[in-house]
């Protein structure tokens, strides 16, 4: 294969992520998000709040990660935040989809996607810290704008979002924290 019949190849694989389906519905609550919708709207979230984020932080590489942070449920599918995983066998998962995936592209561009992706994944640096509070953040915004969105579903409390949610967020992004706990506090009371 050609460097450009590789690269069309993972394209074209990626273009799945538009099939799966998350339990976090969109705004207007009509249906429910896909992760390559989820991908999009978290890259635009890092655009937009980039203010909110600590000075070494670079946005571009932000938003490269969640671009990409997200392909692995091609094969490994959506594990719902509130939903009971066992989290070591879905990260096996999602790192055998990783080497799938990533593997499909030239060797240098394979290279740097994956690093990408495990940097994520760490969350050890301040890109990947901010990048994971927007994960963390984006998903509580739209339930609050759909009335409640998957939190029924999953029957959650404000204490069971905070538990998963908060401390990904306070890490790397504290007042995006205080503005979301006030909304879902208000929401429940």
């Amino acid at each position: 294969m050609t460097r450009l019949d590789q690269q069309i190849a993972f394209l074209t694989e990626a273009d799945r992520l538009k099939s799966v389906v998350r339990a976090t519905t969109l705004a207007d609550a009509s249906r429910a998000e896909n992760s390559a919708e989820h991908s999009w709207h978290l890259s635009l979230y890092a655009l937009i709040l980039a203010d909110q984020a600590g000075p070494e932080v670079e946005i571009d590489r932000v938003i490269r990660m969640l671009i990409l942070h997200d392909l692995v449920e091609i094969d490994a599918g959506d594990a719902p935040i509130f939903a009971d995983v066992d989290a070591t066998a879905q990260a096996a998962q999602e790192a055998a989809a990783a080497d799938r995936l990533f593997g499909l592209l030239p060797a240098d561009q394979r290279d740097a996607m994956r690093a990408l992706w495990d940097e994520f994944e760490a969350a050890e640096t301040p890109c990947a810290q901010f990048a994971k509070a927007l994960d963390r953040f984006q998903p509580p915004m739209q339930n609050l704008a759909s009335g409640g969105g998957s939190w029924a579903e999953y029957n959650v409390s404000p204490d069971k979002i905070e538990a998963r949610v908060a401390p990904a967020i306070m890490r790397a992004a504290p007042a995006l924290w205080a503005y979301a706990k006030a909304r879902i506090d208000a929401f429940f009371a």
